[in-house]
């Protein structure tokens, strides 16, 4: 069994309390992800904190049970070999990097349909109405498919939540510490090295962020999110690499 380290442990509890926490302030009319869930950037609701605080909501029980075991299985093997400094700075920085990539992948599509809309000459209240209620004049699907819309909507009003990302940067650095370790997944439980199997996972996501085609029956994943862990991972796994820093601990 996978000894559970002491951030990994500490960042299960920080979790799943406000995880309860979530349904503790819904009985008192409180929404606690209209807070610390992140919005786009262009939504009034947004607060610079949630690039942070995303990190630590999730939207159900599947979930956070989920990511808190790819957590422990990924994460308590990592710090194992960095110590708990080094991988918090490792966690946290894959996370907020994740959070900023997803934002601007957002904003880059957002950006597209909103200028499209100007272009064929939608007044800015008509848009506004369509992001405030979902509603929109027919006549544009000429201009703009439903789809779009639909996800223009949902971009500027739908928070993402959940600590996918920095965990996506986890599952990077396990992959290059531990190359030919074994993974497999529950839907096809053939074992497969690390070195083969994460890249594999991280082309799904890239390949559903690009054609927004959901090989996983879910409509509702932030893969750019996703991405943006994994690549922030990358980078600092590569950059630590180059100059040794790989080597030290920080406990």
């Amino acid at each position: 069994m996978i000894r559970i380290t002491d951030s990994v442990k500490h960042l299960l509890i920080i979790n799943v309390l406000l995880f309860v926490a979530k349904y503790a302030a819904m009985q008192s009319g409180i929404n606690l992800t209209q807070y610390l869930g992140l919005f786009f950037i262009k939504n009034e609701l947004f607060m610079p904190w949630q690039l942070l605080t995303t990190m630590f909501m999730h939207a159900n029980v599947n979930h956070i049970l989920f990511n808190m075991l790819a957590l422990w299985m990924f994460g308590s093997a990592v710090e194992q070999v960095w110590g708990s400094k080094k991988f918090l700075f490792f966690y946290f920085s894959a996370g907020i990097g994740a959070s900023l990539i997803y934002t601007l992948a957002n904003y880059l599509q957002f950006q597209n349909v909103y200028t499209t809309l100007i272009s064929v000459g939608v007044s800015t209240t008509d848009i506004a109405t369509l992001l405030e209620t979902g509603s929109y004049n027919t006549s544009i699907l000429k201009y703009v498919n439903e789809a779009s819309l639909t996800n223009f909507y949902s971009i500027f009003n739908t928070p993402a939540v959940g600590a996918s990302g920095a965990i996506m940067g986890v599952l990077v650095a396990f992959g290059m510490l531990f190359p030919n370790s074994e993974l497999m997944l529950l839907f096809f439980p053939v074992p497969v090295k690390a070195k083969y199997f994460i890249p594999v996972l991280i082309g799904l996501d890239v390949f559903s962020g690009l054609t927004g085609i959901s090989l996983f029956g879910s409509s509702n994943i932030a893969y750019w999110a996703h991405i943006g862990g994994a690549f922030v991972g990358f980078i600092m796994m590569l950059y630590w690499k180059k100059t040794q820093f790989n080597n030290n601990r920080w406990d």
